[in-house]
C-alpha cells in the first residue's frame, strides 16, 4: 500500500513588534502527528513557567522549528512591519525540512518559497502557530533578561522593551541606548525633542 506523507506544514508568528528595544523574533515551526503536545496556545495567554515547559516540547518533538529575528538597525532602516516580514522569512529559511505550506499568524505574509496564508488570531486557531507562537517569545524573553543584566536600571526584565510607563520614565532618566528603536514615535521624541 502508498504511504501518504503527512502534509507538512509549518506555522509562523512574530514576538516583539510593539516593543521600543531590542528585536523582533520569530520562529517557524514544523509539528510532527505522531506526537502531539497538549496545551499549545497563543503564548501571550499562558503563564512564563507553562511557556518554558512547552517551548522545551516543541523543541524535543517538532519535526522542524527556527528562530529568525531583525535586528533594531534592520527595524529602525525598513520599518517594523517589513523588518518582522523579513526575519519570518529567516525563520523559514532556516527550517531544515522544507515546508509544504506556511500558516503566519496576522494578516500579512513574507514572499516565500512556499504557498503562504495569513490567519489573523491564528496563534490561538493553529497549534503549529501557537508553538511558534511560544518558541519566539520564550527566545526573546531571554534576551531581553540578558539585557536587563547589561542595564539593570532600565528595568527590561520587567518590561521587555514594552513603552511602560516605568520604561519610559527610565529613558527619560538615563536617556537612549544603542538598543532603543529611533524610529518609533516615543524613542524620536527623547532624541528629537
Amino acid at each position: 500500500m502508498l504511504e501518504v506523507k503527512p502534509h507538512l506544514v509549518a506555522g509562523v508568528d512574530e514576538v516583539g513588534r510593539g516593543p521600543l528595544a531590542g528585536p523582533v523574533v520569530t520562529a517557524a515551526v514544523i509539528l510532527d502527528p505522531e506526537r502531539p503536545i497538549e496545551g499549545l496556545n497563543d503564548s501571550k495567554k499562558l503563564t512564563e513557567r507553562k511557556r518554558q515547559q512547552l517551548a522545551e516540547l516543541i523543541r524535543e518533538r517538532a519535526l522542524a522549528w527556527s528562530l529568525g529575528r531583525a535586528e533594531v538597525a534592520e527595524i529602525d532602516q525598513l520599518n517594523i512591519l517589513q523588518a518582522t516580514l523579513l526575519a519570518m522569512q529567516r525563520a523559514v529559511a532556516g527550517l531544515s525540512i522544507q515546508p509544504e505550506q506556511i500558516l503566519i499568524d496576522g494578516p500579512h505574509c513574507p514572499v516565500l518559497p512556499y504557498p503562504a496564508q495569513g490567519i489573523v488570531g491564528g496563534d490561538a486557531l493553529v497549534p503549529a502557530i501557537s508553538a511558534a507562537s511560544i518558541l519566539a517569545k520564550v527566545a526573546r524573553d531571554a534576551e531581553l533578561l540578558e539585557l536587563d543584566k547589561c542595564y539593570p536600571e532600565y528595568g527590561f526584565a520587567q518590561h521587555k522593551g514594552y513603552p511602560t510607563a516605568a520604561h519610559l520614565a527610565a529613558i527619560e532618566r538615563l536617556g537612549v541606548l544603542s538598543i532603543h528603536r529611533r524610529s518609533f514615535k516615543p524613542i524620536k521624541k527623547f532624541i528629537y525633542p
